[in-house]
């Protein structure tokens, strides 16, 4: 996958989103005091930080540098890391471990799910949210109609995320030595902040479709999805994107 640019400011002024939602995954983590969690994909710290209040000793990890260097600075008692979460090389030292909107972006999932079991006690548990079988396909599908309009299709890269469904999800937990305890593949139309929330969306979280292209080129293709999208998700001024999630909770046996 290519890499992707994750513009720290931007993503706390326009996509904090992410982690309000993130913060109704916490009841299934259901962490408690004293106990050891590591949230892999802290992105700027926000749910690192929600689940240090209850009392648990939190690390968090991220590929990106600018997210983790704001999650330091808006965090400091907490113990922050720049890591690939698919190489994850700690060795049981946690209870838990917490991860929200992160595994779509990961494409070596045995190597993710590999690495969390090692890194997990005997007993631990897994639980995450991410993207599910058919999560922003309305967006997928505008992008894809656009850059076909515009004579670009076969220079624009649309299946970059990993959406699975429930049944793909629950052979990777068990071939890795988890058992599924619980799964939950779900709808949850997210509305995106401002008039011009979904050119942000496309702009910070698709921007992988556009790597072959130019800027100009992938500007034309961006307004274009954004014209195609906005009859449906575009409603008394506010934009809607077709969301769709897989929550899991997993144990280490």
């Amino acid at each position: 996958m290519p890499e992707i640019h994750w513009d720290s400011k931007l993503y706390n002024e326009k996509h904090r989103f992410v982690s309000d939602y993130g913060a109704d995954v916490l009841q299934w983590l259901d962490a408690k005091a004293g106990e050891h969690i590591l949230d892999v994909g802290c992105g700027t710290g926000d749910l690192a930080a929600k689940i240090q209040e209850i009392g648990a000793t939190v690390s968090g990890v991220d590929a990106s540098a600018d997210m983790i260097e704001l999650a330091k600075q808006t965090y400091p008692t907490i113990q922050f890391e720049q890591k690939d979460a698919a190489t994850l090389d700690y060795n049981r030292e946690f209870d838990a471990i917490f991860s929200n909107a992160t595994f779509h972006w990961i494409e070596n999932q045995r190597g993710l799910l590999r690495g969390i079991y090692k890194s997990l006690k005997h007993g631990g548990r897994l639980v995450a949210e991410f993207g599910g079988k058919g999560n922003v396909k309305s967006i997928v599908d505008a992008i894809d109609q656009a850059a076909k309009e515009l004579g670009l299709e076969h220079r624009v890269i649309s299946n970059f995320w990993f959406f699975p469904s429930i049944a793909h999800y629950s052979n990777l937990l068990e071939a890795s030595g988890f058992e599924a305890e619980q799964i939950w593949l779900f709808d949850r139309p997210t509305k995106l902040v401002g008039e011009d929330g979904m050119l942000n969306w496309i702009n910070q979280f698709a921007q992988h479709a556009f790597v072959n292209l130019n800027e100009e080129e992938a500007k034309a293709v961006t307004d274009l999805a954004v014209s195609i999208l906005k009859p449906n998700h575009f409603k008394n001024g506010e934009w809607t994107a077709d969301y769709r999630r897989l929550r899991i909770k997993a144990l280490k046996r």
